[in-house]
């Protein structure tokens, strides 16, 4: 009973996305235990509980992170994310000349102290998804004006995904398609549109051609269409998933962990299958969908177009990553290199997502007051 209490009195929000929440980091936790095996075996001298400890305390964080970002009334996010968008240019140029190199290229930097890496990618992401939200309830009524509405969207939308792609073409790619949805449910007719395939397409090829991925996207493309030469990691994730079956080996018991590089963020979902079988995997899958299914609820159910367009645009960001991560780990897609949401190991990919979830949830409460066109209201008219 007063647990109950203390549930009403200090999680609202949608109860579903709660739980969806709950139940991912609980399947974090589990199956980066496991699969962090190898990793502490090489760097820790075989002491697995300082992955588990570290990667508990993040998801802990990530949930904190969401019960406070669920506590804040979302129309003040409008405002957060302009300031948020114009820090994030400077934060991805300084990130692609000075940040940390792994594995060729440059997607954040250490913050001293902490020494925790920080993925500029990803608050720029969130930036952009809550900005264009913002720009598209405002201009609701002038939708179709090509130079006052659509214009400084289309900007915004490519030179961020462009300066994302300079390092990271897969979190650009799922971000320009965020952003391509967002605009199609924000009403945005689909001639103009087009218009944002076009601008960007030429920032992300420029971004290409002068930044550090150009090579790598080509060659993880072709050997995807190449059926005869199957990438490592590919196929030791299809060995994964075979030895996973209807219903797994067990946690704690994959095989596959031990070769698969990176398997507990990257493929984490082989891991999942090969330990929770085909059951387990359709489970996550069904998480995800459930998941965006009370995002997009927030666009029948929110009084105000900003609501909606926020809360969609997250849940399709959360959801289609999830989607491409999954299909990469099946065969259906290039390897990217994308992190399960919620539950690969990592920092501030799970952090930025907690606070994701919390705006979703914050959106999803019923004690929001009503926004007024000066909540939304920009200091000028340039988005």
């Amino acid at each position: 009973m007063y647990l109950k209490q203390w549930i009403d009195r200090n999680l609202k929000g949608d109860p579903v996305i709660w739980a969806i929440l709950l139940l991912c980091s609980l399947f974090s936790i589990l199956t980066v235990y496991s699969a962090t095996s190898s990793l502490a075996y090489k760097k820790a001298g075989g002491n697995t509980e300082v992955y588990l400890i570290k990667h508990t305390l993040l998801v802990i964080l990530a949930i904190v992170c969401a019960w406070l970002a669920h506590k804040v009334n979302y129309k003040y996010y409008s405002r957060l994310s302009r300031l948020a968008l114009i820090i994030s240019v400077p934060l991805l140029l300084y990130t692609f000349f000075f940040g940390s190199n792994i594995n060729q290229a440059t997607r954040g930097f250490i913050i001293p102290v902490i020494n925790l890496s920080f993925q500029t990618s990803d608050f720029a992401k969130l930036a952009l998804i809550a900005n264009l939200a913002s720009m598209l309830a405002r201009r609701q009524h002038s939708i179709s004006d090509f130079k006052k509405s659509l214009m400084p969207m289309l900007i915004w939308c490519g030179l961020i995904c462009g300066l994302i792609a300079l390092s990271n073409f897969s979190t650009s790619f799922i971000l320009f398609c965020t952003c391509v949805l967002l605009m199609f449910i924000g009403r945005v007719p689909v001639k103009q549109i087009f218009y944002l395939f076009v601008i960007g397409t030429i920032f992300v090829t420029l971004a290409l051609a002068a930044g550090q991925r150009l090579s790598t996207s080509i060659n993880r493309v072709n050997n995807f269409l190449n059926s005869k030469n199957i990438p490592y990691q590919a196929e030791q994730s299809f060995i994964a998933i075979w030895r996973g079956g209807y219903l797994g080996v067990g946690p704690g018991n994959s095989v596959q962990k031990n070769f698969i590089p990176h398997s507990y963020s990257d493929f984490i979902y082989s891991i999942i299958i090969e330990e929770y079988g085909f059951v387990g995997g359709v489970f996550i899958l069904f998480l995800y969908l459930a998941l965006l299914y009370r995002a997009l609820k927030g666009v029948a159910h929110s009084d105000k177009a900003f609501g909606g367009l926020l809360s969609a645009g997250l849940g399709f960001s959360i959801v289609i990553q999830a989607l491409i991560h999954m299909g990469v780990a099946v065969g259906l897609g290039p390897i990217t290199g994308q992190p399960l949401p919620l539950i690969s190991m990592g920092g501030t990919s799970l952090l930025f997502t907690g606070i994701s979830i919390g705006i979703i949830l914050s959106v999803s409460r019923g004690d929001n007051t009503n926004e007024t066109e000066a909540d939304l209201q920009p200091d000028d008219d340039n988005g």
